[in-house]
């Protein structure tokens, strides 16, 4: 029977959630003195890194200083990432975080400037404030009259010829709406009648209607109905019966992205181009224009600007070009803060001869904000792998955790983490229920990790094709001529 339950509580799922890298990821994990706990909101180990990241996390929160950037270091594997996702985590929807890999830059049909520059204006909000005039109220009784013309031919046995347009436009009603102070009826036309119809809207439910646009939004069902059904739905939202007047002046806030905003006045199919992603190549003109406007705006009090945040991951692959851009790019007032990660160490820098840390050019490394991140302890990658085990929701024995604890101490933490489904897999196909030691030896000895993978091509090396590693004879061979 739990089975049978269990069953058919996923079946009801509205929304397929699939588990990534870092989808454990809520937050970096800081109590309200921004020190970084142990473990918490899925972050483990990196103390110091984290006590950083929460203070950048500040400084983007205020707002005030543009044109920040800020450098994650370290190596392959130790969360330079999940740094980045729980910066964007903590900080809400309301504020922009765009993510980028360098990389992309390169494969795109846009220039790498042009490319930047829109990741740029994706990562900077606009908040646009306007007052809006709507009628707030429980719904007491909704009364819909029939057209006369088709009330006639209905009494004349004619068929109705007219369009269901027509005849949604020739309705009228009546629609009652009250408050806990007042009570009115407004009549309605054809245009309300039909909003009202889609949103079904009956009698006891809350909603608000936007005067000027005629937009209807069903806030929920009014308490005070809450006794009228036996059973309701599970998406079903009781509120209050509101107070006061039934019009009310109401602050409407919107919020885009600058790059929205170029796209929609840019392009001649419009906002289309945000969904075809079809953005193309935008004017300097265009972007000049909308900043005079948003800066008419932000001195008017109509809008605010919201600096939000660029992550480029594996920044070492961006060249001098794109350096030279973002150097010129971070003085701008309207900048976002700029967040980039790498796991290189000393290597040339692209698209010049010369050799820099991380591959990133003197100038620009003088601009950044560094943060190192340290490898991970043995006791942080078991705290991992059971934060892993429970979002993949896989049951492991604590000897099975020991022993993938111990693999990812002597390999890599990432391929321990592969080995939790593998071993998943395994362990139904011997009918268990809870993932066993033999299982996790099962998966190790099928899939090899890169330190067991190197030995074996060094071993059968003269045995693959364009073979770089010379063996003996090619030695010999190579000492002789």
């Amino acid at each position: 029977m739990a089975e049978l339950k269990r069953l058919s509580e996923s079946r009801d799922l509205t929304r397929i959630e699939r588990i990534g890298a870092h989808s454990h990821i809520r937050g970096l994990g800081l109590d309200s003195s921004l020190e970084a706990r142990d473990s918490s909101e899925g972050m483990v180990g990196q103390l110091p890194a984290r006590r950083a990241a929460g203070l950048i996390l500040q400084l983007i929160r205020q707002g005030k200083i543009a044109g920040r950037a800020v450098l994650l270091a370290g190596q392959p594997g130790t969360g330079k990432t999940a740094l980045a996702m729980g910066i964007a985590k903590s900080l809400g929807a309301e504020t922009p975080f765009a993510s980028v890999a360098a990389s992309e830059l390169f494969s795109l049909d846009l220039s790498k400037t042009e490319a930047l520059t829109q990741a740029f204006r994706r990562s900077i909000g606009v908040r646009i404030k306007e007052e809006a005039e709507i009628i707030e109220g429980e719904v007491v009784e909704i009364s819909i009259d029939r057209p006369v013309s088709a009330a006639a031919a209905a009494a004349g046995g004619g068929s109705s010829a007219a369009p269901s347009g027509v005849t949604a436009a020739g309705k009228t009603g009546r629609l009652t709406l009250k408050t806990t102070d007042m009570e009115t009826v407004y009549e309605l036309g054809g245009k309300m009648i039909e909003a009202l119809g889609k949103e079904k809207v009956q009698s006891g439910d809350v909603v608000a209607l936007d005067k000027a646009s005629g937009k209807v939004t069903k806030l929920g069902r009014s308490i005070g109905r809450s006794r009228d059904y036996d059973a309701v739905g599970p998406h079903t939202k009781f509120v209050k019966c509101p107070e006061g007047e039934l019009q009310k002046r109401k602050e409407v806030v919107h919020c885009v992205t600058l790059h929205e905003i170029d796209v929609i006045n840019s392009r001649t199919q419009g906002f289309l181009a945000l969904f075809t992603g079809d953005t193309g190549e935008i004017r300097a003109e265009v972007r000049e224009q909308i900043d005079t406007k948003v800066a008419e705006w932000r001195e008017e009090g109509k809008a605010e600007i919201v600096p939000g945040v660029l992550f480029i991951d594996e920044v070492h692959m961006l060249d001098i070009e794109c350096f030279s851009f973002l150097n010129r790019a971070l003085e701008n007032d309207m900048a976002p803060i700029l967040v980039i990660a790498t796991n290189r160490g000393i290597t040339s820098i692209r698209g010049t001869n010369y050799r820099s840390p991380h591959g990133i050019p003197p100038d620009f490394l003088d601009r950044l904000l560094i943060i190192t991140t340290q490898p991970y302890t043995e006791d942080d990658i078991r705290k991992i792998l059971d934060i892993r085990c429970d979002e993949e929701d896989v049951e492991m024995s604590a000897d099975a955790k020991v022993l993938l604890t111990k693999i990812g101490v002597e390999t890599s933490l990432r391929y321990a983490i592969h080995l939790i489904t593998s071993a998943a897999l395994a362990c139904q196909k011997r009918k268990g229920k809870i993932v066993e030691m033999e299982d996790i030896s099962r998966v190790y000895q099928l899939f090899l990790d890169v330190k067991r993978s190197t030995q074996y091509l060094m071993e059968y090396q003269s045995q693959y094709m364009f073979n770089e590693v010379p063996g003996e004879a090619d030695g010999d061979d190579a000492m002789q001529s």
